[in-house]
């Protein structure tokens, strides 16, 4: 009997009708036990069982999230994350019995954009593609700022389009998400705990982890030192804050 850790966790109907979940692991057995679950919320459920078939169906199917383990012979999952990256920023949640911090930031920096261990709660992973649906759902915040600019960076919210020294910069989905909240809310504090709802989901309000990495991540793109950030501050032990135009 599993019991689902996450409750008050709600998606759309339209958005599990249309909702496409790529499920990648060599375990015929998870793949079941969860294609069953997702499929009695409406879900539409494709599967994988190597990185290369993995490759296949994110080509042919553009799913809207991906779960994907890392432990597979052959085409690991990092490998698989990888070159998911060249073609798709669609979301993954990354599947491992590795359940160390370093595989978890390698999973990261890779471009995941969560990371559950195994073994897992079935109802646990659930809730976590639900928090991953509701960002595919609807990626821009309810704030009507439609352009901002720092120094040498230029957001246009609109076209969804980021220049820095005139040039365009690629972003993941999760920087675009941090970035655009944080650029909409420059000058202001923002808590870990507001940046993780707002970003993951509730459920997601103490995973400072996380949080840090992405930043950092986001860092390495937009600051001219990374390790001296003038642009995103960090708050010690309370969050960060977007240095504001006129700052």
């Amino acid at each position: 009997i599993y019991s689902l850790h996450y409750v008050g966790i709600s998606i759309s109907e339209d958005c599990m009708k249309t909702c496409r979940i790529l499920l990648v692991d060599d375990e015929e057995r998870i793949l079941s036990v969860l294609r069953i679950k997702l499929n009695a919320l409406g879900y539409h459920v494709i599967t994988a069982r190597s990185g290369l078939e993995a490759l296949e169906q994110a080509q042919a199917q553009k799913p809207d999230i991906i779960v994907l383990d890392i432990v597979m012979p052959g085409m690991d999952g990092f490998q698989t994350l990888r070159e998911l990256r060249v073609f798709t920023d669609c979301p993954v949640i990354i599947l491992s019995a590795k359940d160390s911090d370093r595989d978890k930031i390698k999973g990261l920096n890779f471009g995941a954009d969560d990371y559950l261990a195994k073994p897992f709660n079935p109802d646990e992973l659930v809730a976590r593609v639900k928090a991953l649906g509701r960002r595919v759902a609807s990626v821009d915040g309810g704030k009507s700022l439609n352009q901002f600019s720092a120094g040498d960076l230029v957001i246009d919210f609109q076209k969804r389009v980021i220049t820095r020294n005139g040039k365009p910069l690629k972003l993941m989905r999760i920087e675009w998400l941090l970035l655009s909240e944080l650029a909409r809310n420059s000058g202001h504090l923002l808590t870990y705990e507001e940046l993780l709802s707002r970003i993951w989901g509730p459920e997601y309000r103490n995973d400072i982890g996380i949080l840090r990495t992405w930043i950092s991540r986001l860092r390495n793109k937009l600051e001219d030192d990374p390790k001296d950030p003038r642009l995103i501050r960090t708050v010690a032990k309370t969050g960060y804050i977007m240095n504001s135009p006129d700052s």
